[in-house]
């Protein structure tokens, strides 16, 4: 008789919610700063990807073509380029 007394004992203590425990604390949400804002992030992504545009260009025209590295970004080759393409004669 003992035992099925300790036995229906602990079913009530396992029931039972635990009010013992203090509720955690809440942390306060810290907003978190940025070291780089987005829009200088944009920013930075596009000069860097118009800077390795204009290296790759100089690279491939100057060294791989045997060019003058300077004249791919001139206007004057590129106008010469879209001329071949689209076949227009001077």
């Amino acid at each position: 008789m003992a035992t099925e007394e300790k036995n229906v004992k602990k079913k009530q203590l396992r029931l039972q919610p635990k009010k013992d425990k203090k509720p955690k604390e809440k942390r306060a949400k810290s907003t978190r700063r940025r070291l780089i804002p987005i829009w200088l992030r944009i920013l930075l992504v596009l000069v860097l990807s118009a800077a390795a545009l204009a290296l790759g260009l100089m690279i491939g025209y100057g060294i791989i073509g045997d060019g003058d590295p300077l004249d791919a970004l001139s206007w004057s080759t590129w106008q010469h380029i879209i001329n071949i393409v689209t076949g227009e004669t001077e």
